[in-house]
């Protein structure tokens, strides 16, 4: 982390899902002023809809405008392909705010979906360098660790700030998210409407030409790897 934070062409960045949440009437175990109580449903057995929360934060910039974090939500499931579109589409957007990156340092916990093992998303961050032309740094959390990823810290205040309301409607729901406080500072919001399906693998003879591009470290290799243009 601290090479990261001095390395000038380096931005680093926390990325991480949460639990689903679950559009309807249901009560959060929150509390919300007003003249009245509010009716809320204490069973969650047939919601509306699920959203599937994604966090990108931008940790080592300078400028507030730069630290604004973003909330990708999704209508599908917590897939690799999803994490990537999402990362794909932070980086469309914010990179002109970071011109001379040369290097991203992610730092993300090693779920079943982001973890160096997975081929598919191995593959689409091979396609993320290529196309960018810009390094990836992964840098994983050890098991049990995930709260020290710093998007945690955002995904906490989310909860607390939106615990006390029924969020009856996706809209309410983004609605409530976009009006959370980081810093200050409100966070992006976006949707991705993307259906994703489970199970997607790379066989061996397919992921053999994507593996020999990742630059494990020799100490670490499961926890710490780099992915370099070509």
């Amino acid at each position: 982390r601290a090479g990261a934070a001095a390395d000038p062409d380096t931005l680093r960045i926390s990325i991480d899902t949460k639990a689903k949440v679950k559009i309807g009437e249901f009560s959060r175990s929150g509390t919300a002023r007003g003249a009245q109580p509010v009716k809320a449903l204490d069973h969650d057995m047939s919601p509306d809809a699920l959203l599937v929360p994604l966090g990108i934060l931008e940790l080592n910039r300078g400028t507030a405008a730069i630290q604004q974090p973003m909330f990708i939500f999704g209508h599908s499931k917590e897939t690799s392909d999803f994490i990537a579109d999402g990362l794909e589409l932070w980086w469309t957007e914010r990179k002109s705010l970071h011109r001379g990156i040369k290097r991203l340092h992610i730092e993300l916990d090693n779920g079943p979906e982001i973890a160096s093992s997975r081929t598919q998303f191995m593959k689409r961050l091979v396609e993320f360098v290529d196309r960018h032309r810009v390094a990836i740094e992964l840098a994983y959390l050890p098991p049990y660790h995930s709260k020290y990823n710093p998007i945690e810290r955002c995904w906490g205040i989310l909860e607390q700030h939106w615990n006390g309301t029924l969020l009856d409607s996706v809209e309410c729901a983004l609605r409530w998210a976009a009006t959370m406080t980081w810093r200050r500072i409100h966070p992006l919001i976006r949707e991705i409407t993307t259906t994703y399906e489970r199970g997607v693998r790379l066989t061996k003879t397919v992921f053999r030409p994507i593996a020999e591009r990742l630059i494990r470290s020799e100490t670490l290799p499961k926890w710490s790897l780099s992915i370099q243009p070509v």
